[in-house]
């Protein structure tokens, strides 16, 4: 006798949301890598027309920075 079943193969291990997971996190890294390295990038009197300091600068990166 034949069963159908709902559950996926692996118990619930599903490969493709931990490439789609491991891929967002690099993008994450990567964009706060490109806007450290462009914000370091600039003069303190840049970043002083701008209204920041470099002590920001990762907070800036990260998404905490609510200045």
């Amino acid at each position: 006798m034949a069963s159908i079943t709902n559950r996926p193969l692996g118990a619930g291990f599903n490969v493709t949301r931990v490439l789609s997971d491991l891929v967002a996190r690099i993008a994450i890294w990567n964009d706060a890598r490109v806007t450290r390295k462009a914000l370091s990038s600039l003069s303190n009197r840049e970043l002083d027309d701008l209204g920041l300091c470099r002590g920001d600068i990762d907070d800036i990166a990260h998404g905490r920075y609510y200045g």
